[in-house]
């Protein structure tokens, strides 16, 4: 959803829309278009506090919302577009070459792929609900198996073998680590970790896995003295030394608490 309080504001104080722009976030030509329709609509800052972003957009586009604009192209079915790419494998390059032969099909002109990531966004921008997450640097690192499989082609034997990528992230950061694996098993899932550990050069004070088996299962068998030992080893390997760690089971998490 665009500013439009925001721009507002800004443009009272006196600030170009250059400026404005790198403030929201927004290209010059969205600033300029909100100006302009502001203007043609009689709003004009201080606006009444009633009057939400959502509100401002339902005056200014009295013929529909901001996302679904008139047209003479063919806009892509939004509802199965977010179905669609809930599912695994599924990306919009994908969904955008069936939206071709769609088009094609009706006798309709297509967006162009750049034009039908734009509708898409500004559709998710519309429906989705966000809650800021405040997060402290090096504390959480979530980690997770990535999707389905990759293919990988000895260049000898030419034969097909699968890799399982893992991924670790520093949540506060976003800055990542992957590593492919031959398998999902417990070995691969330690390993990742220790090399993850050695990447970053230290440990977090919590590993934040998905639901994904190596993870889940055996939960019970995680509280043994095998695994405290093993996992004490991965911990030693990385230099920190650490008297014990709890494990808890939050809804689908399982979150590893050293301390």
């Amino acid at each position: 959803m665009t500013k439009y309080r925001e721009i507002l504001r800004l443009r009272s104080l006196g600030l170009s829309q250059n400026d404005i722009a790198a403030s929201c976030q927004v290209s010059k030509k969205t600033v300029n278009k909100v100006l302009k329709l502001a203007n043609e609509y009689n709003l004009r800052w201080p606006l009444e506090e009633r009057l939400s972003d959502r509100e401002i957009d339902k005056i200014i586009h009295p013929n529909g919302n901001e996302t679904r604009k008139i047209t003479d192209r063919k806009l892509p079915d939004f509802d199965h577009v977010k179905n669609e790419l809930l599912r695994n494998g599924v990306n919009k390059k994908l969904l955008w070459a069936e939206y071709l032969e769609e088009c094609r099909l009706e006798n309709t002109k297509p967006l162009m792929y750049s034009q039908f990531c734009h509708y898409i966004l500004q559709d998710e921008r519309v429906r989705r609900a966000t809650m800021h997450i405040n997060r402290k640097p090096g504390e959480q690192i979530e980690v997770d198996w990535a999707g389905g499989p990759a293919y990988i082609i000895d260049p000898e034997t030419g034969e097909q073998k699968k890799a399982y990528v893992f991924v670790g992230v520093l949540n506060y950061s976003m800055y990542a680590y992957a590593e492919a694996f031959p398998d999902e098993k417990q070995k691969s899932w330690n390993d990742a970790h220790i090399h993850m550990f050695e990447f970053f050069g230290g440990v977090s004070k919590m590993l934040v896995p998905d639901n994904c088996k190596t993870a889940v299962t055996g939960l019970v068998a995680l509280t043994s003295p095998d695994w405290r030992l093993r996992r004490s080893r991965i911990i030693n390997q990385n230099f920190l030394f650490v008297k014990n760690f709890i494990i808890v089971r939050f809804f689908k998490f399982i979150f590893w608490q050293i301390f």
